[in-house]
């Protein structure tokens, strides 16, 4: 009986110090779910989708439904997201041609464009998306720029007037762009109201009075249905080099006799 009575109290303190962790445990969790939900970052969104359509022109092939741009900003009391830190794109000049074309970027992001081609550029932009010139650089330099604020920048080479890409920033982390076959998907959306927007460059919608709109987005509704477009314009309109003049025509491959 004398030693039993301490057997006894110790098997009770393991049991007790089990219960407690045990809570300790769940009380954690419940209050990493809860700041989760405040700052506006549930640990599991819903996906959202969604299919481009395209109403042609003229007769032919029907265009390829890539590079629609499409992305949801909270509204109401949806909460936002806490700001994140800044992030870092890339867009490669290479065969003079930029690569991603179309490039989707979040507010306050930068975008590097490094030069891989064995000739100069000069990149710049006019647009009020982000005004910018990055002077001439050689290959296997890279010069960067920061993109403070939405808006859709326009970019181009001041040497080859080929050369075009488009920077689409957007105060909002859920975006994406459409693929070959006009499929949209943008994950982990936390469930509330939000104002759907759209953008491409050649296409427009065929009702423009259907964007922006609000969307509600929950379990019971993740879809944003029909995105219908009408194709406006199959070549881009030319543009003028960064001094507002037109580019000098390319000098003759083989010798030009009077």
């Amino acid at each position: 009986m004398v030693v039993r009575g301490p057997l006894i109290t110790s098997t009770s303190g393991a049991a007790l110090r089990s219960r407690l962790v045990l809570a300790a445990v769940l009380l954690a969790s419940s209050l990493t779910g809860a700041l989760l939900r405040a700052a506006g970052g549930q640990a599991s969104g819903i996906a959202v989708s969604g299919t481009v359509s395209v109403r042609t022109q003229s007769a032919g092939a029907a265009p390829e439904r890539n590079d629609v741009v499409v992305w949801l900003t909270p509204v109401g009391d949806t909460p936002r997201p806490r700001a994140s830190a800044a992030r870092r794109f890339k867009i490669d000049q290479q065969n003079k041609i930029f690569t991603p074309h179309v490039l989707v970027v979040p507010t306050g992001s930068t975008v590097d464009f490094p030069n891989l081609d064995p000739i100069f550029h000069n990149v710049f932009s006019l647009f009020d998306g982000r005004r910018f010139d990055l002077g001439l650089y050689e290959a296997g330099t890279t010069r960067s720029v920061n993109f403070t604020r939405p808006g859709v920048c326009f970019v181009f080479c001041n040497i080859h007037p080929e050369m075009s890409a488009v920077v689409v920033v957007v105060d909002s982390p859920y975006y994406t762009t459409s693929n070959a076959a006009g499929a949209v998907s943008l994950p982990d959306v936390p469930p509330g109201r939000y104002r759907l927007s759209v953008w491409h460059e050649r296409f427009k919608p065929e009702d423009p009075s259907e964007f922006p709109r609000d969307v509600s987005i929950g379990a019971s509704s993740a879809t944003l249905g029909a995105l219908r477009f009408v194709e406006a314009s199959r070549v881009p309109a030319s543009h003028k080099n960064k001094f507002g003049h037109d580019y000098m025509p390319p000098p003759p491959t083989s010798p030009v006799y009077p």
